[in-house]
């Protein structure tokens, strides 16, 4: 078997003529090969060098041919220049080319585009490739652990090819965290990149595309003095302003960053805009996603549905605190009274709830007393709905919901409801390509404005603490 290797700059007309008679001998003879080696007109030179010192060749233009000894082995048998190829077919095979000046230009001309086109795209596909870098920190929380296995999935990141997770945890034992990342490497899912673990902030947040922010301030104790209170509330401040220096210094200028947790919820979230300024306040969110299903789950209760029939309830206030659920925009689907209608048709919560004293007083209680019953029951943190609430905005964030799907956010507040500028606050929202809006299409009556300026208020004394 008779195989070749043809090389020449990409530009050069002999490489072309050479490239056309050596394709006619291999549709023509059925044991002949050839390889062909395009090379970029200002890397031609170094590449002939390095290719002909390697093999012990003196050989000065362009194209360069040799033989490969494929029964033989060893190096290749050296034939020359593009006259020698030509020599080498007449006499062998009985074949030479007539291809005159401008045909050969021409391909020549071609075959530069082709490859010039060939070096961009080689160019460019290392960045398809690089990974979407995810920090997490509070990594030995339940809930990190149920995430894990989310986020890399197709649903969470769409389009995303490769994803780095930093996992974090200031009060992690190694050992834990290394069995922590064995797990997540032992899930063999392709979009894995890179599992890193850190017990300090040397690297924190390098590079951050994505930002989940789990760390636990909750106190087991139910007896908590005020004093014990300042302490956390010392603790999350300290914390909180470094990782937003780190944000500011180390992560992507896009990332996005989701604050999520049972204590100091606005918070830490405020903390974090405060002390990163180059990065647009609207990138940090404060999570509501978790008390809005529990509210949610409520009314469904009272009303015989699913948790899943009841959409738009709004979350106002401290999200960890002093919160009002709101039902003004709530309502329910498959709901079996005097009207019904097909599974698209839906009615007004308030308009069925009658009870106004227990949408008032009691189911407010209710829904505060829902998270509490879960953690008592399971006797740790509610790690699925705090997952889920988590995954609903990162889904949100990456366009999986519509124009007028609404959420409950923490989102900086500037200039609106007549709250202090400084204040976030959770409030309504939805989300257009990618960028969260406040709903104003809500109705904020006296009594609503007296409890936002209360949750303003209990944030501004959390943060002057």
């Amino acid at each position: 078997m008779a195989k070749f290797v043809l090389a020449g700059k990409a530009d050069c007309p002999y490489y072309a003529k050479a490239e056309l008679l050596a394709d006619a001998l291999r549709r023509s003879l059925p044991n002949f090969r050839i390889h062909k080696i395009s090379v970029l007109p200002d890397e031609w030179k170094e590449w002939l060098e390095s290719t002909c010192q390697r093999n012990g060749w003196k050989h000065d233009d362009s194209p360069l041919v040799w033989r490969e000894l494929v029964e033989q082995g060893g190096k290749g048998m050296l034939l020359g220049g593009f006259s020698d190829f030509l020599d080498y077919c007449q006499d062998c095979y009985g074949v030479t080319s007539d291809m005159s000046t401008d045909v050969m230009e021409t391909i020549a001309a071609e075959n530069l585009e082709t490859r010039s086109s060939l070096a961009a795209e080689e160019r460019r596909r290392p960045s398809l490739t690089q990974p979407l870098h995810i920090w997490i920190t509070g990594a030995l929380s339940l809930t990190c652990q149920i995430l894990i296995p989310c986020l890399l999935s197709a649903e969470a990141f769409p389009g995303v090819a490769a994803v780095a997770l930093h996992l974090l945890d200031l009060e992690g034992d190694e050992e834990e965290m290394q069995r922590l990342k064995t797990e997540a490497q032992d899930l063999a899912l392709g979009v894995l990149h890179q599992v890193t673990v850190h017990t300090n902030l040397d690297e924190a947040f390098h590079k951050a595309t994505v930002v989940l922010l789990l760390d636990d301030f909750s106190e087991d104790k139910g007896d908590e003095t005020t004093e014990d209170r300042k302490r956390r509330a010392t603790r999350v401040c300290e914390r909180y302003r470094e990782y937003g220096l780190l944000i500011d210094g180390r992560a992507n200028r896009q990332v996005k960053v989701i604050v999520s947790g049972d204590s100091f919820v606005n918070l830490r979230c405020s903390l974090l805009v405060e002390n990163a300024p180059s990065i647009p306040s609207h990138q940090f969110v404060a999570t509501a996603s978790q008390l809005e299903s529990e509210a949610r789950a409520v009314v469904a209760k009272k009303m015989n549905v699913r948790p899943s029939d009841v959409a738009d309830v709004i979350v106002w206030g401290n999200i960890s605190g002093s919160s009002i659920i709101d039902l003004q925009r709530a309502k329910v689907f498959n709901y079996r009274g005097a009207v019904r209608g097909p599974a698209c048709f839906s009615q007004s919560v308030l308009q069925i709830l009658q009870d106004r004293k227990w949408v008032e007083t009691e189911f407010q209680q209710q829904v505060r007393r829902q998270r509490a019953l879960v953690v008592s029951k399971a006797g740790r943190a509610a790690g699925i709905s705090a997952t889920n609430g988590i995954l609903r905005v990162l889904k949100a964030w990456h366009g999986a919901y519509g124009q007028h799907e609404v959420f409950s956010l923490g989102l900086l507040c500037t200039g609106l409801f007549n709250l202090p500028n400084d204040i976030l606050l959770s409030v309504p929202v939805t989300c257009v390509d990618g960028k969260w809006s406040v709903l104003l299409d809500v109705t904020v009556d006296g009594k609503l404005q007296e409890e936002l300026k209360l949750c303003a208020d209990e944030l501004r004394q959390e943060k002057e603490i």
